[in-house]
């Protein structure tokens, strides 16, 4: 699989693997992202395959 990251490096990593071991792995707090795979948003039980792209965002918040 591969994971981009804006602003750092992309990495490549083997799976199958939960989101929530990627983040560990990356040593990212999963409370401070969120995760994409092509349109869908992915939880941190979502499991993520070898041929899978996915992005690593950082979780904005706003408002009043």
């Amino acid at each position: 699989m591969l994971i981009r990251i804006p602003k750092r490096q992309e990495h490549v990593m083997r799976g199958p693997r939960t989101v929530q071991s990627i983040l560990e792995e990356l040593r990212i707090n999963p409370e401070t992202v969120i995760v994409i795979r092509g349109q869908s948003l992915l939880t941190r039980d979502s499991v993520v395959e070898d041929a899978d792209e996915i992005e690593v965002r950082p979780a904005l918040s706003g408002g009043r």
